[in-house]
């Protein structure tokens, strides 16, 4: 039966970059807010699937693909 050696090795950890904010990311989600806001105000009701699907946007995609670091 053979024996195996390891050698220990340390892992090469990337350094991360400096999370910088971008003014255009911070714009973008003031201006889905202020959308929604302004669908709030002119009818709450009438409104409502395009203020869930703002919402959904803000709360779930916008924040998992638009990012400053890209």
């Amino acid at each position: 039966m053979a024996k195996v050696f390891t050698i220990p090795v340390p892992p090469r950890i990337p350094r991360r970059r400096e999370r910088t904010s971008d003014p255009r990311y911070v714009d973008g989600q003031r201006l889905l807010v202020e959308a929604i806001k302004y669908l709030t105000q002119a009818d709450r009701i009438g409104n409502r699937p395009a203020i869930e699907l703002l919402s959904e946007h803000v709360r779930t995609r916008f924040r998992m693909t638009d990012s400053p670091l890209a």
